[in-house]
């Protein structure tokens, strides 16, 4: 059994997630791994923002935890996982599973060194990196993320994580109205979004003559998001080599938010 991290699971937490977890498949070795450990070894990571090999030796094998957490990145077991606790944690709140209204940002972050696919510069910000778009609900919970190059322009960026939100259906059957700044005015965008996913575009723009923080609203739901994520240091900065390790890495960490809430 591993130290009392700060990241790790508490037992309560833990039995909320297990349910969820894909038993082993039938045929192989023995599942050896206590899931409980490989959860808490992945958290650590997400949290404390170390890299696979450096995870304390109290934890399974670096490999084993990498193993799992790459293998339900791409069979899609975190993004199920994601889902099951937004809903649940919609109905906690007393609200639809399908939200009606959502909110859409970006977020541009430096990149690692070492990272070469997948990144840009982003001018305005002046940052060499990705870009986050996130889509939110009114609550702040992640419907859907797209990690991109930072050079990726926002209604360009705004489309593709759109048509991502789009294939959650039935889960967004709900849906009218997206939220959006600035960067995603412009009638060929609402056209688009009007057209393909048949969602109205709210512009919310910042008012003029002001000065310092202003809250916005709508916006400020999603730029609390982002805040969240600044919790977990690996989302400081993207370390990862392909942009979808990145986004698996923001679903963790509303994972963690979610299940710490809903436990």
């Amino acid at each position: 059994m591993s130290k009392a991290y700060p990241s790790n699971l508490t037992l309560a937490q833990y039995e909320l997630l297990s349910d969820l977890i894909p038993e082993p498949k039938p045929g192989g070795r023995p599942r050896e791994a206590k899931m409980w450990a490989v959860l808490n070894a992945i958290f650590y990571v997400l949290v404390e923002g170390v890299r696979w090999r450096s995870l304390p030796s109290d934890f399974p094998a670096w490999q084993t935890v990498y193993t799992y957490f790459r293998n339900w990145r791409l069979d899609g077991t975190w993004l199920r996982i994601h889902e099951r606790l937004r809903q649940w944690m919609r109905v906690a709140q007393e609200r639809q599973p399908s939200p009606s209204e959502a909110i859409i940002d970006s977020q541009s972050v430096k990149s690692a060194a070492m990272v070469s696919k997948a990144v840009g510069f982003d001018a305005g910000k002046l940052t060499k990196g990705r870009k986050r778009f996130l889509t939110v609900d009114t609550l702040g919970l992640v419907l859907r993320v797209l990690v991109s190059a930072a050079n990726v322009g926002e209604r360009e960026g705004g489309k593709q994580v759109l048509k991502r939100v789009k294939k959650m259906a039935p889960a967004v059957s709900r849906l009218h109205t997206i939220w959006v700044d600035a960067g995603f005015d412009g009638e060929p965008f609402m056209q688009w979004v009007m057209n393909v996913c048949r969602w109205i575009v709210q512009v919310v723009l910042r008012p003029e003559q002001t000065k310092g923080f202003v809250l916005l609203k709508k916006r400020w739901v999603v730029e609390r998001t982002f805040g969240w994520l600044m919790g977990c240091r690996r989302l400081v900065r993207d370390y990862e080599l392909l942009p979808q390790t990145s986004e698996t890495f923001i679903y963790l960490a509303m994972i963690r938010i979610m299940v710490r809430r809903l436990a």
